[in-house]
């Protein structure tokens, strides 16, 4: 049991000082983000293309935060696999699915971005 709440907290250590400044400066983050915005001259940006890329930004926030949680879980699960083969392979095979998952999420994103933006260059 010792073992394993080390693990715990071991794999859990980096989320938690990755997340803290985030979670303790929300209203700070938001009140940058307004005013750069405001200063690039995106005002409020409520038309249909804004609200997709708003869209798209959320979705990729979630993918990578999934991305996180499961290398997080892979890295647990390594660690408190105590030499066991099934165990060790399934860590692996978890991280290297979630690695794969991550590149084809930017792959998409990066390819529909061209689109996006070839399409807006043709219409004007």
């Amino acid at each position: 049991m010792r073992k394993f709440l080390c693990a715990l907290v071991i794999s859990l250590a980096p989320l938690t000082v990755l997340a803290a400044p985030v979670i303790y400066n929300v209203d700070t983050i938001a009140t940058g983000v307004e005013s750069a915005g405001s200063t690039a001259g995106l005002g409020d940006a409520s038309d249909l293309p804004s609200l997709v890329g708003r869209g798209v930004g959320v979705l990729l926030g979630i993918l990578g935060l999934l991305f996180v949680v499961l290398t997080v879980y892979a890295g647990f699960l390594y660690l408190t696999a105590q030499g066991e083969d099934t165990n060790v392979k399934k860590a692996k095979k978890m991280l290297s699915q979630a690695v794969i998952g991550l590149i084809l999420t930017v792959s998409a994103y990066a390819i529909s971005n061209v689109v996006i933006d070839s399409l807006t260059t043709i219409a004007g």
